[in-house]
Order: C-alpha cells, then structure tokens, then sequence
C-alpha cells in the first residue's frame, strides 16, 4: 500500500450522492459525503491502479483530494461496496455527487496541471462517451494486464 495515500473520514453521504452512487453501481462507504475537494477512490491492490494514481499523488492539484485505497483493510468497508468500488474508477465531488469511469477521470484531470487538456478534450461533444467505451474495453482485459504487471513486479522490485 502506498504511504502516501490519504483516507476521506468525512460525514454522511448525500442524496445527490446516493442517486449518482446507485447510477453507477457501487456505494460509498458509510461515513463519507462532501467535502472540500475530491476524493478518488481506487484499487490499491492493483498494479497499473497504483502506478496510474501515484502519478496523480505527485502532482498539485487545484484542490484537495482524498485518495481513498478501497482495497485496504482499514478502509471499512463491506465486501459488495469494496467490489463495487475496485470494479471501476470512482471519483466524489465536493457536492457529494459520484462520478464512474471517464466522467470520474476527466473530474480529476480537470484539476491537475500538465492534464488538463484531457479534460478540455473530454468537454467535445461525443468524446466522452467514446472514452467510456475504450474505458470498458481497458476493463476487460485489465485482470490479464494485472497478471503481467504483478510478474513484471516480482521480477524487478523496486529500490527504497
């Protein structure tokens, strides 16, 4: 698990929330809502996730995000939400409002330097649906991909 990883220990979620959070299949946990920035949700247990969010984590986003690590032990979660949440990228907005996929992307490339051209990109009619699309296509194949990053791990560990 990265170090870094900050955990969101906010309030109840919203009604806002809970509808966009049924839309896209996976609930929040209990005990997270709104808050200031973003908070992104992701598979900590996965190889290409990790290797994807620490590139965000280092760069300085407009406003503060919570990194939540659903595959953590200490994440409190029941078994459905973690799965619902580990299936696909998840991104809360200050409002409370759950975003999946490549809504959930271009919501945190729109806030990090050096990758907001994406999500000016994403704004074009048609362009983010297609990226939902190759997105669901990535989910296919991402437990094959998972395998060979986990062997390409093994194989060249990382210097402290």
């Amino acid at each position: 698990m990265n170090t870094n990883t900050k955990t969101n220990t906010h309030t109840q979620p919203t009604e806002a929330h809970a509808n966009s959070s049924q839309a896209s299949g996976a609930v929040i946990p209990e005990g997270a809502s709104a808050c200031d920035g973003l908070t992104v949700f992701f598979d900590g247990s996965c190889p290409l996730c990790r290797r994807e969010i620490g590139i965000y984590q280092s760069l300085q986003a407009d406003q503060a995000v919570a990194w939540q690590d659903v595959s953590a032990p200490t994440s409190a979660l029941a078994a459905q939400e973690r799965q619902a949440l580990m299936a696909r990228f998840h991104v809360q907005l200050p409002d409370g409002r759950l975003l999946s996929g490549a809504q959930a992307f271009v919501a945190l490339w729109a806030q990090l330097p050096g990758w907001r051209y994406l999500a000016k990109f994403a704004a074009i009619p048609g362009i983010t649906p297609l990226m939902e699309l190759l997105y669901r296509g990535f989910l296919k194949v991402r437990p094959r991909m998972q395998v060979l990053a986990r062997r390409w791990d093994d194989r060249n560990p990382r210097q402290p």
